[in-house]
């Protein structure tokens, strides 16, 4: 048996409801179970982080000033205080991923996307105030230009992305020659998100006093504008009179779509659930609804998408979306992210599908999910690693 390949992973925050850390952990406990090849010892850099059993925490202390430009300053002083620690004698791996950008480590996961191509979306959304504001804030700035000092750094040895969207993104706009940069799902956990059974269904609902009966849209996601409610609402507004919709997520401005709702006659059939914590929380809301909604503007790849699938729900979503990759015709669609009618006519027609044939359709949502278990996706990664496993040196 081989050696534990000894891996580090950096992120600065951890956030209970957010894609990175989820995918963080699930991979973590995934890796380590490779004990075949000698398994895998996984240490964590962060500013904050939910203790784990599966990983070792190395908490980085990055004092930074809280004023004006304060977020530049954050990232920049543990971007700093990483390089550091990863100098010190004991701090000794083979791979060295980073999930922030942070120009000269060896791998970078962009889980994130590239922020210029959320830039542009976010431009088309908004128009002129969003220009201006874009203009105005030196953060974007910055992201931008650490952006391409990042992915133009001799050091960077492999891009892990999770879309081919985000994959040749990268390629054409910063020139990330083909062979460094691999793409790899995210990963599902096929055994927790499963088709639910007429019991678990009717609890499901009942938990969140929903009609046994009627048709269920849900919408997972925090950050309403750049996951697009608006639209949304708009199209759940064409739906027919006796369909329900469940938002599940936070936004500081949710009144603002719940206003919507009532302008358009039909706050009284959209529940506004607020954020949802746990995978066994999250496994109730599927099997509670019929068709998954994730109308976003801009977004690598979401969990959301492959566990819904998981769980036999067919997805309606965007072509600016890393998830419609994994779509097929018997199991969702993709739509332009500011075309609220077509959005509209993806939903009735998915979820006329859905009624049709209810075990058909989940039988095919779940086909799609199925090749994207925990274990796959982590054999792909510590196949990657191990090709890339090399003496850390202090080559920052």
């Amino acid at each position: 048996m081989s050696a534990p390949l000894r891996l580090a992973l950096i992120r600065q925050r951890y956030n209970p409801f957010g894609g990175a850390e989820r995918f963080i952990e699930r991979t973590v406990a995934a890796l380590r179970a490779q004990t075949e090849q000698g398994g895998v010892e996984v240490t964590i850099y962060a500013r904050e982080w939910q203790e784990t059993a599966n990983a070792k925490l190395i908490k980085i202390n990055a004092g930074y000033l809280g004023s004006m430009g304060s977020t530049m300053r954050r990232d920049e002083s543990f971007g700093d205080a990483v390089i550091r620690a990863l100098n010190l004698p004991d701090a000794n791996y083979d791979v060295i991923q980073s999930h922030e950008r942070i120009p000269g480590i060896p791998v970078y996961r962009a889980g994130d996307g590239v922020h210029a191509t959320w830039l542009v979306q976010r431009v088309k959304a908004e128009g002129w105030k969003a220009r201006a504001a874009i203009a105005l804030n030196p953060y974007h700035r910055y992201m931008i230009l650490r952006e391409h000092m990042m992915f133009i750094h001799p050091d960077l040895r492999a891009v892990i992305c999770n879309s081919k969207m985000v994959r040749d993104d990268i390629a054409g706009q910063f020139g990330v020659p083909a062979e460094k940069l691999h793409l790899v799902y995210n990963g599902v956990d096929l055994e927790c998100f499963t088709v639910p059974t007429p019991e678990q269904r009717h609890a499901a609902r009942e938990a969140l006093l929903l009609s046994q009966e009627a048709p269920v849209f849900l919408y997972v996601g925090s950050g309403f504008a750049r996951k697009g409610v608006a639209n949304l609402v708009t199209a759940f507004a064409g739906q027919r009179d006796d369909s329900l919709l469940v938002i599940v997520g936070k936004d500081k401005h949710a009144v603002r779509y719940a206003n919507q709702a009532v302008e358009l006659g039909v706050a009284g059939r959209i529940r506004f659930v607020g954020g949802v914590e746990g995978e066994a929380a999250m496994r109730s809301l599927y099997h509670a609804a019929d068709v998954f909604v994730l109308p976003t503007l801009y977004d690598p790849m979401p969990n959301v998408i492959p566990e819904a699938l998981a769980s036999g729900l067919g997805v309606v979503t965007t072509t600016s979306c890393g998830g419609a990759e994994l779509l097929n015709q018997t199991c969702g669609q993709a739509v332009d992210a500011f075309d609220a009618a077509a959005l509209a006519s993806a939903m009735q027609a998915l979820l006329q599908t859905r009624l049709a044939d209810p075990t058909g359709a989940q039988a095919a949502a779940r086909a799609a999910a199925a090749p994207l278990s925990h274990h796959a996706q982590a054999a792909q990664l510590a196949t990657l690693y191990r090709e890339l496993a090399r003496p850390a040196t202090a080559v920052y």
